[in-house]
């Protein structure tokens, strides 16, 4: 069997017989196939959507929400201790 190896996002995609595409409908099953196993191992697929490092404005706004956070906590005294007793309250024998 002849393979096809391409890069793909830093690692390698390994097809077999590049003069033949896979069709569409094969790759459909075979991640339907995927995704009932994993759904039969009990898992169900979630969805995340996370910051867009990227975007010209990412720094600012962490920048903003940084400030944000630390006008709160200057706003509730009793914060720090409140976290210092839970971190008192903690097991830190490892197990």
């Amino acid at each position: 069997m002849a393979l096809h190896v391409t890069p793909f996002h830093g690692m390698l995609h390994v097809t077999p017989f590049p003069e033949i595409p896979m069709s569409r409908s094969s790759a459909n099953a075979r991640v339907q196939k995927r995704r009932d196993a994993l759904r039969r191992a009990g898992l169900r697929p979630v969805q995340i959507w996370v910051p867009d490092t990227r975007r010209a404005d990412f720094a600012e706004q962490c920048r903003r929400q940084s400030r944000r956070v630390a006008e709160a906590d200057r706003a509730d005294p009793e914060l720090l201790e409140f976290l210092d007793e839970a971190l008192a309250n903690l097991d830190h024998s490892g197990a």
